[in-house]
């Protein structure tokens, strides 16, 4: 793989280029697949036909809903949904206090019917 902004060439794992110490497909001067030149706006080596646009992957963030609520139904009491969405501390308090006498379960199944529950991250669950 070629530098995109100095043409040098660098691994494909490489974070930033040694040469000139920007990410390897940052620039816009040079294809990473060929070395050929290219114009900034160009979306298509012209040379060997990869594209230049960098385009990542599409990742939907959060975790499963339906999981979380059907941890939270049957399981809840036992804080197993908040282990599942990454909040492992009020898991355990959720495992010890039995998920506040059901109430805090109960209340977590609510918001996760509704759609507000969030996960560690801070991401919505996600409907699939």
């Amino acid at each position: 793989m070629y530098c995109r902004n100095c043409g040098n060439e660098v691994s494909d794992k490489a974070i930033m280029c040694v040469a000139c110490g920007t990410p390897p497909k940052a620039g816009d001067k040079f294809c990473y697949n060929c070395k050929a030149e290219t114009n900034a706006s160009s979306t298509i080596c012209m040379k060997c036909g990869v594209s230049l646009k960098e385009t990542a992957p599409v990742q939907e963030e959060g975790r499963d809903w339906l999981t979380a609520l059907l941890l939270c139904f049957f399981l809840g009491v036992f804080g197993v949904h908040r282990f599942y969405t990454g909040h492992t501390g009020i898991g355990v308090v959720q495992l010890l206090t039995l998920g506040g006498c059901g109430i805090w379960a109960l209340i977590d199944f609510i918001m996760i019917i509704v759609g507000s529950f969030r996960d560690a991250e801070g991401h919505l669950l996600v409907r699939r």
